[in-house]
């Protein structure tokens, strides 16, 4: 029998006749080969596949729409025996050795820069994650988001009057959580990286469910605050945890859609959570309790169960799927090697660190110096204070206008379906012209007219106008997937991304605060003087994002002029020697 080694030397040869092959049919279709697959280079290894935003989105745009001609000859141009390993670092002996992963790495004994595979084989393997890991990353979140806001349904059925609770302290239980779940963000990561996100978030799980269905025996406004300062620490850093996780199995241009439809399970938690509401909010008077009690009690079990099974289903990493329970693993040694190469052929520095290695008080502080992600946790901070005031009190607002419980769940159904209708559509957008920006300031450009119509409403409106108008507002597209993912981009290493993505989601918690206080008792039912404030925030958010892009576009064409100015040897001497690291050397490059 022929040993691996001779397999897999025949299906490279075999991949390379196949490579000929496709340049013959790229030019008789009347495309350059040369351009559609880059040359190897050693700049920016950190952001290979990402194309300078001014010579790559009149291509992008030639190819939007799915009937145009250059879309057409895209699909023409797929051949699933193709080989479909891209371009890298590890193509050139020269830097090839510079970004070798070290013996520490969990996956280095699957790392073999020669390893070729094929469209179909990547395709498949690609399909077999989504089923395997994606699948159950959707299912956990989707728990997270029934236990994370069913406060909305249970405030349709009276749970202020029921406690003795005002607004305000409504108000005041929706900042404690924040600012716990802000404070818990760091921490958490840390805990993550150290023990592994395969340990850590089935732990988070099951803490934050036990609190959950324990808001079952509430009294008052003392332990409603309580419960919320508990949920905030339990639950904090579980999304950056999952990103992470993910990370390991994704290349950057496969994550933001996926993060996407990760962030589509909170859009669906809502809607099945309106449908369970409805029933559950019935069972008020069953045992003496009332309805939302039973709504506490039920969607915490059920997050229990999903919590305690997440300790058999997470694997630490693409080639760690093996266990007592599991022991022919998910993947094979063929698929192992894919998995391992293409993610590193993506981004070389994901193997500077162990899946289980810590970080220490030195690295964590220059992480958070990282001036270069400063822009975008500034568009966290604010990016949701227009939407958030309106979407947290949709609920509240349509039992205000005279709609019943039943009818104020429900009516919450049509924002919920347009919102993930609009977020899977803006991440497909980011991807197909390749900006971050401009797929993202779309929420502020959707925002702005109809938050100034919403100002100008007064009692006299009708209650059908007002609900078709916050309706519209509270199903903004939500671009937060597109921003991790845009923020991972920019890190630069494993270790920055750990801690960015940490700080990143305490500026939107942090964002959640201040718009957890915009709506105020004494400017009910319109909340005139909250939509003045809202539409100023908006009209900054625009300016920022324009600040975003035309800072990092500087940043590249600065970089770009040194690095080309230097000759070859210049450049690789840089990279055998130079002490920058992630996304301070000058062969980085920002996306924007």
């Amino acid at each position: 029998m022929a040993s691996t080694d001779e397999k897999n030397l025949a299906r490279t040869n075999s991949l390379s006749s196949v490579a000929s092959s496709d340049a013959e049919k790229s030019k008789a279709l009347g495309v350059d080969p040369v351009a559609a697959v880059p040359a190897p280079t050693a700049a920016d290894p950190a952001a290979i596949g990402i194309r300078a935003y001014d010579a790559d989105t009149r291509l992008r745009l030639s190819s939007l729409l799915p009937w145009s001609a250059a879309s057409r000859r895209r699909k023409a141009l797929i051949d699933l025996d193709a080989i479909a390993t891209k371009p890298s670092v590890f193509d050139d002996p020269n830097s090839a050795a510079l970004y070798q992963p070290p013996p520490e790495y969990e996956n280095t004994h699957r790392f073999d820069p020669k390893a070729r595979w094929t469209v179909r084989e990547e395709r498949g393997l690609v399909r077999k994650v989504d089923l395997r890991i994606m699948f159950w990353a959707f299912l956990m979140f989707f728990a997270l988001d029934l236990d994370r806001g069913n406060l909305s349904q249970a405030n349709a059925d009276n749970l202020l009057a029921d406690l003795k609770l005002t607004t305000n302290d409504f108000n005041l239980g929706n900042t404690l959580f924040r600012l716990s779940f802000l404070l818990a963000e760091l921490p958490s990561q840390l805990i993550s990286k150290r023990v592994g996100p395969d340990v850590w978030i089935p732990c988070q799980m099951c803490l934050w469910s036990v609190v959950a269905f324990s808001q079952f025996w509430l009294k008052g406004r003392s332990t409603f605050l309580a419960c919320r300062v508990l949920l905030g620490l339990m639950q904090g850093g579980f999304i950056p945890d999952v990103v992470l996780y993910l990370s390991f199995f994704y290349t950057k241009t496969e994550l933001p859609i996926r993060l996407a439809w990760f962030w589509f399970s909170n859009y669906f938690a809502d809607i099945v959570s309106a449908f369970l509401a409805t029933g559950i909010l019935q069972m008020r008077g069953v045992a003496g309790a009332e309805g939302w009690r039973w709504l506490f009690l039920i969607e915490g079990l059920f997050t229990f169960v999903i919590g305690f099974t997440s300790f058999f289903l997470m694997p630490p990493g693409p080639t760690q799927t093996r266990a007592r329970w599991r022991p022919k693993g998910w993947f094979n040694e063929r698929e192992e090697v894919i998995m391992v190469n293409r993610v590193l052929r993506d981004d070389p520095y994901k193997s500077s660190m162990h899946n289980r290695q810590g970080l220490n008080p030195k690295q964590i502080f220059r992480a958070i110096c990282d001036w270069g992600m400063w822009p975008v946790y500034a568009v966290g901070l604010t990016h949701m204070i227009p939407v958030g005031p309106p979407q947290t009190y949709l609920t509240l607002s349509l039992r205000n206008l005279g709609f019943s419980t039943t009818e104020t769940n429900l009516l919450t159904i049509p924002s919920t379906v347009i919102g993930g209708g609009t977020m899977l559509l803006c991440a497909w957008f980011s991807e197909r012209i390749n900006s971050r920006v401009l797929s993202t300031v779309v929420l502020q450009l959707w925002a702005l007219p109809l938050l100034i119509a919403l100002y100008t409403f007064d009692k006299n409106t009708s209650q059908w106008s007002y609900f078709a108008v916050v309706t519209l507002v509270t199903g903004f597209p939500y671009v937060h997937p597109i921003q991790v993912s845009w923020m991972s981009r920019l890190s630069g290493g494993v270790r920055t991304r750990t801690v960015s993505a940490s700080v990143y989601n305490m500026c939107v918690q942090a964002g959640a605060i201040i718009y957890a206080n915009i709506y105020r008792k004494d400017d009910a039912p319109l909340y005139k003087r909250g939509n003045r404030v809202l539409i100023g925030i908006t009209c900054m958010n625009i300016a920022l994002y324009a600040f975003a892009f035309f800072f990092y576009r500087t940043i590249n064409k600065r970089r770009d002029r040194i690095w080309n100015s230097w000759t070859k040897e210049e450049q690789e001497h840089y990279l055998a020697t130079t002490k920058d690291e992630g996304n301070k050397r000058l062969d980085f490059r920002f996306a924007y």
